[in-house]
C-alpha cells in the first residue's frame, strides 16, 4: 500500500509539472532578446538574418525580437506612433509571461537605435526576466535633438515628422509620437523636464529620484554601448554614449563629466567603477552593420553565461 500511495504521489506530481520548463544541464547559453529600431518590425528579413548570425555564433540561443503587434506592418507603425509608458509595460508583459524567457535564469538583450534606450527601460522598470548583458547599437540614450529624414515614399515617417515640426512638448505627442518622447534640447531642459514623458524619466533626471531604476541597472554583467563612427541619423551621435552636446557651439560632455554620471542616478559610475560599463566605435553610417561587426559583438557579450538553467528549480504543487 505504501508503494501504491508513493507511486500515486508520483504521478500526481508529474501531470502536474509536465508544462514546467525542465532545466537543461548541457547548456549555458541564455536567450536574446532584441529590440528593433525606428521603421523596422520584428519579422523583417533583416531582423532574421540577425537572429540566425546569434543562433551561428552561440549555438542553442534561443531569439526572441519584440514585437507590439504580431502583424509586421502594425509593429512598425508602433515603433513610430504610440505611448512609450504603455509600449514598455506591454513588454514587461509579454516576457514575464513568455514560457521560455520567463523560466529562463536571465536573458540577454541587443537594441537597435531606439530599441537600445527602450530596452534600457525595460530594465529599470521591471527586469522580469533579469538582463544580464545589455548591448545598443546607435541609440539615443541622451536623446535627440534634430529629426531624421523620411524617406521619398516613407509615409509613415512623413506623417510622424509633419507632427514633430509642430509643439513637441504639448500631451498630445508626447503620448503619441515615439521620437518626441526621447527629444532632448540641452537648451530647452525646463520643458523637457516638465514635459517629457519617457526620456526624463528613464534618465533620472527630475529632482525625485527613482531608486530602483538605479538597482536595477547596477545588476547587469555588462552594459556596451555602441555609436556608428559616421552617424549623421542621429542627432548628436554622442547620444549613444550618454555625452551631451551643445546645440550652438557643438562642444561635447562626456558622460563622467555630466551630473548623472557624478551623482550616479542611474548606477552608471557603479557599473564604468567596475568596468562593466563600455564604450564602442563600430565604422559606418547609422545601422549600416556588416556581418563581421555583429559576430563580434555576439562572441564577446553574448557567449555562454556563469548562470545556468540548471540553478532553476521547478515550480510545481505537491
Amino acid at each position: 500500500m505504501a508503494i501504491t500511495s508513493l507511486l500515486l504521489s508520483l504521478l500526481v506530481f508529474s501531470s502536474r509539472c509536465a508544462s514546467a520548463v525542465l532545466p537543461d544541464r548541457k547548456s549555458e547559453q541564455l536567450p536574446l532578446v532584441i529590440w528593433h529600431g525606428l521603421g523596422d518590425q520584428y519579422d523583417a528579413d533583416g531582423m532574421q538574418e540577425v537572429s540566425e548570425l546569434a543562433e551561428e555564433v552561440n549555438p542553442n540561443t534561443f531569439v526572441y525580437v519584440i514585437r507590439l503587434d504580431e502583424d509586421g506592418g502594425a509593429d512598425r507603425t508602433a515603433s513610430f506612433f504610440g505611448n512609450l509608458t504603455l509600449q514598455v509595460e506591454q513588454v514587461c508583459q509579454d516576457l514575464a509571461s513568455h514560457p521560455i524567457l520567463s523560466t529562463a535564469p536571465a536573458i540577454n538583450a541587443l537594441g537597435f537605435s531606439q530599441g537600445g534606450q527602450f530596452l534600457r527601460a525595460y530594465i529599470e522598470r521591471c527586469n522580469s526576466p533579469k538582463v544580464a548583458s545589455l548591448v545598443t547599437f546607435g541609440s539615443q540614450h541622451n536623446g535627440i535633438s534634430e529629426f531624421k529624414n523620411c524617406g521619398a515614399t516613407d509615409w509613415l515617417c512623413k506623417g510622424a515628422t509633419a507632427l514633430l515640426r509642430g509643439n513637441r512638448w504639448s500631451e498630445f505627442l508626447q503620448s503619441r509620437v515615439v521620437p518626441a518622447q526621447y527629444y532632448r534640447d540641452p537648451e530647452d531642459l525646463e520643458n523637457y523636464l516638465e514635459f517629457s514623458n519617457f526620456l526624463a524619466s528613464v534618465n533620472n533626471e527630475r529632482d525625485t529620484k527613482n531608486t530602483t531604476y538605479r538597482e536595477n541597472l547596477i545588476d547587469l554583467e555588462r552594459f556596451v554601448m555602441y555609436v556608428f563612427a559616421d552617424d549623421t541619423t542621429v542627432v548628436p551621435k554622442e547620444t549613444g554614449w550618454f555625452s551631451e552636446v551643445n546645440s550652438t557651439t557643438k562642444e561635447v560632455t562626456k558622460l563622467q563629466d555630466r551630473s548623472i554620471y557624478k551623482e550616479d542616478w542611474l548606477g552608471l559610475r557603479h557599473l564604468d567603477e567596475r568596468n562593466k560599463l563600455e564604450f564602442r566605435t563600430t565604422p559606418g553610417e547609422h545601422m549600416r552593420l556588416d556581418r563581421e561587426s555583429l559576430t563580434e559583438a555576439f562572441k564577446q557579450y553574448f557567449g555562454p553565461s556563469k548562470l545556468k538553467r540548471s540553478e532553476l528549480s521547478v515550480q510545481g504543487e505537491l
